[in-house]
This record gives structure tokens, sequence and C-alpha cells, in this order.
């Protein structure tokens, strides 16, 4: 069960403008998350027309759905999860499991030692394979549920510690870290054998 919020939410006086029908206030509260939830959203579908598309659906439904916000946990959190659960809905309705496509200075997981060890950018011929790595993690990442990837998407992309992807979600924190750990050593696998191709490992 999600814990109720005891820290001050500092959208609140902009949701209870919004919630009184300030719809200056609401667009307040779009321009400050569009670019962090279009970012949740698109590299859950790599499609950035879908994604446009899903923000818009995002914020409509979280328009409609105000007056029924409680307070119970941040605006961020509650928007977060109508995000996370209309996209989706989406994935599941057009069976879409393209996965994001990946650059050096945005993935979390590319500069993680646990996927690629230091040799990776001290060997020219392994950094010359870089473009196809960025390939076989997303050919990795489309093998993960909609929701195991999303976890990734949220704690590896997004920077979110455990307990907010857990209120987001509503699931505990233990059942966020067993989603990781399983997602994390799929993907592990999957550079693995990247990694022990010929051409792309170090002789011993």
């Amino acid at each position: 069960m999600a814990r109720e919020r005891t820290t001050v939410d500092p959208d609140e006086d902009l949701v209870r403008r919004a919630k009184s029908g300030d719809t200056r206030a609401f667009d307040l509260l779009i321009m400050k998350y569009s670019r962090k939830l279009y970012g949740l959203i698109y590299h859950m579908t790599s499609h950035a027309e879908d994604s446009h598309d899903l923000l818009q659906d995002t914020f409509s439904k979280a328009y409609r759905s105000l007056k029924r916000f409680k307070g119970k946990s941040a605006f961020y959190t509650w928007i977060y999860a109508i995000a996370v659960n209309i996209t989706l809905n989406h994935l599941k309705k057009s069976r879409k499991r393209a996965g994001p496509s990946y650059s050096d200075d945005q993935s979390g997981l590319l500069n993680d030692p646990a996927f690629i060890d230091q040799a990776y950018r001290a060997n020219p011929r392994r950094n010359s394979n870089i473009h196809e790595l960025h390939q076989r993690l997303n050919e990795a990442l489309l093998k993960l549920s909609e929701g195991h990837r999303s976890v990734v998407m949220m704690f590896d992309i997004q920077g979110m510690p455990h307990a907010e992807i857990s209120r987001i979600l509503g699931v505990s924190e233990g059942t966020i870290r067993s989603r990781l750990f399983y997602a994390h050593k799929q993907l592990q696998g999957h550079l693995k054998e990247f990694d022990h191709r010929p051409g792309t490992g170090t002789s011993g």
C-alpha cells in the first residue's frame, strides 16, 4: 500500500488554484512537467507522434480528474501515474514493443559499469561498435514486459528513487526492486552476449 505524503507539495498552490477554475494555474503545471513527462513517454514508446498524443491525453485526463485529486500524494506523483498508465495501456492495445533509442549522454545504463566495463571505452576496436551496442540494448528492452520496461525507464533514465516509483505505480518498494533486478539481469545477459562476440570482446 502506498504511504501517504508527509512533505509539502511544491505544487499545492497551483493545484488549489487550478481546482478553483484558474486555467492559467493548470497551464503552469503543464509547462512545468511537459518535458519530463514527454521524456518518460517517449522512452517507453520510441515514437514521437504517439508520445505527443499520449502527453496530451495525460494532461486532458489530469484536468478532468483534478477535482478528485485529494493530495494524498504529490501532484508530480499523481500525474506521472496517469502518464505511465495511459502509455502502458497504449502499448498493450497497439502491441508496439519499440524500445528507446539511446545516446551516450542520455542512457544511464550505457554509462553504468554494471553493464559496460571501463575497458569498453579504453579499447578503440570495441568503441567502434558503440552503435551496435545501442541496437542490442534496444533489442533487449523489447524483450521486457511493458511493466518491467517502465520501471527501467523511471529508474535508469529518469533517475527516480525506488520510493517515488513505488508511489507512482502503487506497488511496494520491494516489488520495484524485484522488477529492476529481473530487468537488469535480462539486459546484462543480452549485453554479455554482445561483449563476447568475435571482434567485440578482449582476448585473454
